[in-house]
């Protein structure tokens, strides 16, 4: 359990007021002692979302008005960690604590060099490979508060994936989606841009947009606006819609700064649920990934259709059903 906010806290070298305390982005896993009652979680990415609200956590993807003080957990985006800082500024009354928490991993360090820049941080309490401290909340820099970025006439948003431009895996991917037909889910959607090619077919009747990161969801709700579309805000690897004619994914595989190749399996997994007997699956996938057992355990066709600048375009047919499965 992620138990530095509260070791430090416990310590005094940070504190929190009782009151309308925001938490930016916690992890699911945060211990939760010593925190005040008045906390609101603000947590954009579904799978933490719901962790904490199963834990009983008062959570939502957006939070608004003003607080007595907020803690930011940084991200692996720097400019992610930065935005939510000023917008923690913005909320909490000058002079009040604005406390800062994360991994090294996730580039903690540079975060407490640019804080000590600009602002007065106080105590910096290092534990479990990372750091917290705080400082009284008070203007933040120009440029800090992210601004909505605009790539090949699309919105992206600081933190959600390839927010500066077309992933590569993507671009590949786009010319094995166009000319669809029936009901299409792009799983793992991001701020829409496969979407986008599969809705250039008029044979599409209904594509179905399955993200788990609220402002990635909301930047495809401006770039996809063809009456076809449908928006989801789960998780791609459990979410039940369906069912689908042809699923087209480029899985995440990075967890926090590691390659886990078990979220893509995850995908290819989900896929096969919701795919109709003879629908299919067209993803791409960096090539040193090895999904080759997880598509052979789903799917009962699977080829590789492309394979260059490191990327593989992969085929598969007809999921396997389990047994007791219905649709």
């Amino acid at each position: 359990m992620n138990s530095r906010l509260s070791l430090a806290l416990s310590g005094g070298a940070v504190a929190l007021p009782d009151g309308r305390v925001v938490l930016f982005r916690p992890p699911a896993d945060l211990d939760l002692d010593g925190l005040p009652d008045g906390v609101v979680a603000m947590q954009g990415f579904r799978p933490d979302h719901d962790a904490l609200a199963a834990r009983g956590v008062d959570v939502m993807a957006e939070v608004g008005g003003p607080a007595d003080a907020a803690v930011v957990f940084v991200a692996r985006s720097k400019a992610l960690t930065r935005d939510m800082i000023a917008r923690a500024c913005a909320m909490v009354p000058a002079g009040n604590p604005v406390v800062v928490d994360g991994a090294r991993a996730d580039g903690i360090d540079s975060i407490v060099r640019d804080c000590r820049a600009v602002f007065d941080v106080g105590e910096v309490f290092a534990k479990a490979h990372g750091k917290c401290f705080s400082f009284p909340s008070g203007p933040a820099p120009d440029g800090w508060a992210a601004a909505t970025q605009r790539v090949d006439g699309m919105e992206t948003r600081a933190g959600v994936f390839s927010a500066d431009g077309v992933d590569p895996g993507s671009a590949i991917l786009a010319r094995y989606v166009t000319g669809l037909s029936g009901q299409v889910c792009d799983l793992g959607a991001g701020w829409g841009y496969l979407s986008r090619v599969v809705l250039t077919s008029d044979k599409i009747s209904r594509c179905a947009l399955v993200e788990a990161e609220h402002d990635a969801l909301a930047c495809a709700r401006g770039n996809v606006t063809d009456p076809r579309a449908e928006f989801h805000w789960a998780d791609a690897t459990t979410w039940a819609g369906g069912p689908f004619d042809t699923v087209v994914t480029n899985p995440p595989f990075h967890t926090a700064r590691k390659a886990d190749p078990s979220i893509g399996r995850a995908f290819i997994a989900a896929a096969g649920r919701l795919l109709t007997p003879a629908g299919r699956l067209i993803m791409v996938a960096n090539r040193h990934l090895p999904y080759e057992a997880a598509l052979g355990e789903t799917f009962a066709e699977t080829v590789v259709v492309e394979d260059t600048g490191g990327y593989k375009v992969i085929e598969a047919r007809r999921p396997r059903r389990t047994r007791g499965r219905s649709r």
